[in-house]
């Protein structure tokens, strides 16, 4: 297996990279290219419109999942990845944005795929992080008047008493 390419400029030729850097360079923080699969980190506050670029332009109309990652005690502490495919190009990408854990948030993207619907439901519940403009944001896995987030690493093992 080849090693991960992690150097921008190596990755830039890449179609979905390059309609990034072509609409605002600014916004990519970091890209990896590994196992046949780009991954891209960009601006939490660009987040809406990246998405919306990648569906319109690029053809990333399937979203197939939305999770998290917790880097306790890490700053930013939140990661929240966004797994979308390109049904025609067969292009599959991972969209990455970072958030604190003081007010964890982004923007929601169910007006961009309907999908999102469930998975930004499920991250609120597991993690707490919130997503502005989601039509209905209340837990979906735990009860409603359960103390925390279950998956956040500094959550104790036994949950609250």
């Amino acid at each position: 297996m080849p090693p991960a390419i992690t150097d921008l400029e190596q990755l830039k030729e890449h179609p979905s990279l390059a309609a990034l850097l072509a609409w605002r360079s600014e916004v990519v923080r970091t890209a990896k290219f590994e196992r046949g699969e780009l991954a891209v980190e960009i601006e939490r506050e660009s987040l809406r419109e990246s998405c919306l670029l990648l569906r319109d332009r690029l053809g990333f109309t399937f979203l197939s999942t939305i999770t998290c990652v917790d880097w306790y005690p890490g700053q930013p502490r939140f990661e929240v990845i966004y797994q979308v495919l390109a049904m025609q190009s067969k292009q599959r990408l991972r969209l990455k944005a970072r958030v604190g854990d003081g007010d964890p948030g982004l923007d929601s993207v169910v007006e961009i795929w309907p999908a999102a619907n469930y998975f930004e439901r499920e991250v609120f519940d597991l993690f707490g992080i919130r997503f502005a403009g989601h039509p209905y944001l209340r837990r979906i896995l735990m009860p409603d008047d359960w103390q925390g987030h279950p998956l956040r690493k500094d959550y104790p093992v036994e949950g609250y008493r």
